[in-house]
C-alpha cells in the first residue's frame, strides 16, 4: 500500500495488491493519506502458500481488476 501511493503521489498510476483479510487496513492507510476513494485489488486468501498453478489462477483474476483501475485512473 504505501509504495503504491508513494508512486500515486509521484504521479505513477499505481493499484496496489492485498489480500481480502487485509482490505481494511488498506483502505485505512490510503485514508490517512488523503485518498478516500483510492482503489486497490483485494483477492482470496492466502497467497505465500500457493503452489505456482495456484498462483496463476489467482493472478488470472486480479489482472483484469488491476487493468481495469488503472484505466479508470485515466478517466
Amino acid at each position: 500500500m504505501f509504495d503504491a501511493i508513494i508512486f500515486e503521489k509521484l504521479g505513477v498510476p499505481a493499484v496496489p495488491i492485498v489480500t481480502k483479510p487485509f482490505a481494511p487496513t488498506a483502505k485505512a492507510i490510503a485514508e490517512m493519506h488523503g485518498l478516500t476513494d483510492y482503489t486497490f485489488v483485494a483477492v482470496d486468501h492466502p497467497i505465500t502458500s500457493l503452489d505456482d498453478h495456484e498462483l496463476q489462477e489467482r493472478a488470472k483474476v486480479a489482472a483484469p481488476l488491476v487493468e481495469a483501475a488503472l484505466l479508470k485512473q485515466d478517466d
